[in-house]
């Protein structure tokens, strides 16, 4: 009987776009691994992405509002599965691989810091070499979960390190993740804005809505309808002029009202001095740190090893660990 994985293939062969990448002709792994029966490779890429702590750490790391007290804000890992629902959509009515685009989706943002970008912005300033996350998402499926990473594709790695920055992804797949990413974020971000009433509907640029829509939905539904018709057939996933125009200037609107200086950051100036607090500690104390980590010292730079620890961290392990370490505790007398 032919293996299932097999079939898989000739099916991917049968009914993807040219543009696609195709599961039995990917680049491979660092490591030499034998096939699975079942599952492409990309498919397995997904599933060890799913089932890695660092993903599960996504559902207590800061999106926008910092420890929110409300229950339908999102959180990095609320993000993370719009972003793939998002770039699946696109990836089924290109022809592309829904199973590379997923994974590439879920794995984008797994290095992130703790309490956003404030935490990421405060390391990029203490550790010399600098931080970014989409680096540090790398990292972590090459390097640190498991400690020894997932061993993921090549396609996959490129696409979760060029989601963000200049490099443009190797496969249309990650292509669609990176716009798939402003997507998600641009539109539940302002969904979150005005329901803690750091914005209005009436600030929204007008104009904007004219050509998004004025709800939620249909804003999104604009955008990935203009990307799928204007990808179609192409060599290269992108918007039409007037939409992506509209989105840059929405996103522009977002950071002046929202991103800085708002409401919704007023505690970013305690995370960022948690952050930093716990990544002096521990650069002058080594020995506080997790056995595990300890043991890396004796091989990399103890900056680094104390960074991969902060941005590992969710935002309620920061907090407790900063309590235990700074905050005195009272002492029970008779």
């Amino acid at each position: 009987m032919k293996d299932i994985r097999l079939q898989t293939e000739e099916l991917e062969q049968q009914i993807l776009s040219p543009f696609a990448c195709q599961s039995r002709e990917s680049r491979g792994r660092e490591r030499p691994e034998e096939p699975c029966p079942v599952r492409t490779v990309f498919q397995r890429d997904r599933d060890r992405i799913i089932h890695s702590k660092a993903f599960r750490r996504l559902k207590l790391k800061t999106q926008v509002f910092i420890i929110p007290e409300g229950d339908h804000y999102r959180t990095r890992l609320t993000h993370t599965l719009e972003v793939a629902q998002i770039a699946r959509t696109c990836a089924k009515a290109l022809r592309l691989n829904e199973d590379l685009t997923e994974a590439i989706a879920l794995g984008h943002d797994l290095g992130h810091t703790p309490f956003g970008h404030a935490g990421e912005q405060v390391l990029n300033r203490v550790f010399a070499p600098g931080f970014r996350h989409n680096e540090q998402s790398l990292r972590v499926v090459e390097r640190l979960e498991g400690g020894h990473g997932l061993n993921l594709t090549k396609e996959v790695r490129d696409g979760i390190l060029n989601h963000t920055g200049p490099m443009k992804p190797l496969t249309l797949e990650g292509q669609v993740v990176k716009i798939a990413d402003r997507i998600a974020y641009i539109n539940h971000d302002i969904d979150d804005a005005l329901r803690a009433g750091v914005i209005q509907q009436a600030q929204l640029p007008p104009d904007c809505l004219e050509v998004l829509g004025l709800r939620h939905s249909q804003r999104i539904n604009t955008m990935v309808l203009d990307l799928i018709r204007s990808s179609q057939d192409q060599g290269e996933i992108k918007m039409s002029p007037e939409v992506r125009g509209a989105v840059d200037k929405l996103r522009t609107f977002m950071f002046e009202n929202v991103y800085i200086g708002s409401e919704a950051k007023m505690e970013e100036n305690k995370a960022r001095y948690i952050v930093e607090s716990l990544f002096a500690y521990f650069c002058k104390q080594p020995a506080a740190l997790p056995r595990d980590l300890l043991i890396r010292t004796n091989s990399e730079e103890i900056p680094r090893v104390v960074v991969d620890y902060i941005a590992g961290m969710t935002d309620r392990f920061a907090v407790a660990l900063y309590k235990k370490l700074f905050i005195p505790e009272g002492f029970p007398l008779d």
